[in-house]
């Protein structure tokens, strides 16, 4: 659906060019919901206004269902934008307009006799559950509901891909939850491809199925959302998943583990940091390794989540018993698709 080739946006500024985007290579499927995240200042914004040439790249090339629109004129790229539908962090309604007339502008502005253009807003508005306040102004709702005044309008020229730059930043996590299920609705029923940017990894985790992290205006990893949350590469990766499975843990946990190792009478220790997803979530892995190999596990740290109805979690292990065992146990983890590293006891 989206093809983006060796993409690259400078700009000028005070100090002379900036480098916004930096040989961006990106392919995006039909039909799938497709996070970009990145701190403040990664490009994010800049790569997905390039979609729609919001911004114009400097080089590079950007197609959109079979056509480049860095190569379209005037009024084939008019048409093209209007496949491209986009949702804004700030709503960018009227207030002059009511609900119905701000979600029907598009329609308007493309010609739209009145008949048509209210066989087409009406069952959007019921859509994004606004038909009861479809007379009213913007100042008369709430943000969640002028953020679904502004998927209606988007949704108004029947897109083919859907893009949401920071849609629900500016919202309260409840409304940015109900906010998120209704993309997620959108792209299941719709069959609308969704680019959503997002500076939380939160937002991804709850509707992306694939997510790209852009750093420095580059695209430095890219996968499926529970991949990258369980097995995050670089450090920034590891930074913003942070905020869902903490990558360090607390130094209360630190101290347990100095203590426990204290305690230890012939036998090694060691650390196990163990990172799980999917089926490897539901076996009962470590009473193997008690039962079977004869280890002593004390359970420090830990949590479990769940990703469009995929399990993942991470454990902090303290692990004692003969240095064969140890070697087996770490065996055993990776041969059912657990994640594990290993740290002795006195470098901790």
């Amino acid at each position: 659906m989206i093809d983006i080739r060796a993409l690259s946006l400078i700009y000028p500024g005070p100090q002379g060019p900036v480098k916004a985007l930096r040989g961006i290579d990106l392919h995006i499927q039909p039909g799938e919901v497709f996070g970009i995240i990145g701190k403040s200042g990664a490009g994010k914004s800049s790569l997905v206004r390039t979609i729609n040439l919001l911004n114009r790249p400097t080089s590079g090339a950007v197609i959109v269902n079979g056509r480049d629109v860095m190569q379209l004129g005037d009024a084939a790229l008019r048409a093209a934008r209007r496949e491209i539908g986009m949702v804004f962090q700030h709503f960018n309604l009227l207030s002059s307009r009511t609900v119905f007339d701000n979600a029907a502008l598009p329609l308007e502005l493309a010609g739209m006799d009145k008949a048509a253009i209210r066989q087409r807003v009406d069952p959007l508005l019921e859509l994004v559950g606004l038909s009861a306040l479809a007379q009213r102004y913007p100042a008369q709702i709430s943000g969640g509901q002028k953020q679904r005044v502004g998927i209606a309008r988007a949704l108004a020229s029947q897109p083919k891909v859907l893009l949401s730059d920071e849609a629900t930043s500016a919202l309260d996590p409840e409304t940015t939850r109900s906010i998120l299920a209704l993309l997620r609705k959108i792209n299941r029923e719709m069959g609308l491809t969704v680019v959503l940017i997002t500076h939380q990894m939160q937002v991804i985790k709850e509707v992306a199925d694939r997510v790209a992290v852009i750093d420095g205006g580059r695209i430095v990893e890219i996968g499926p959302v529970l991949e990258v949350f369980t097995r995050p590469q670089q450090a920034v990766t590891k930074s913003l998943v942070d905020e869902i499975v903490p990558q360090e843990l607390p130094a209360s946990v630190l101290q347990r583990v100095q203590a426990l190792s204290a305690q230890l009478d012939g036998n090694s220790g060691q650390l196990l940091r163990l990172s799980y997803a999917g089926e490897s979530a539901y076996q009962p892995i470590l009473s193997h390794l008690i039962r079977e190999l004869g280890l002593d596990l004390s359970i420090l740290h830990g949590q479990i989540d769940e990703i469009q109805g995929q399990t993942f979690g991470s454990l902090a292990v303290f692990a004692s018993g003969g240095a064969a065992q140890m070697h087996s146990a770490v065996a055993y983890l990776r041969s059912h698709g657990v994640q594990v590293t290993t740290q002795e006891t006195n470098h901790v």
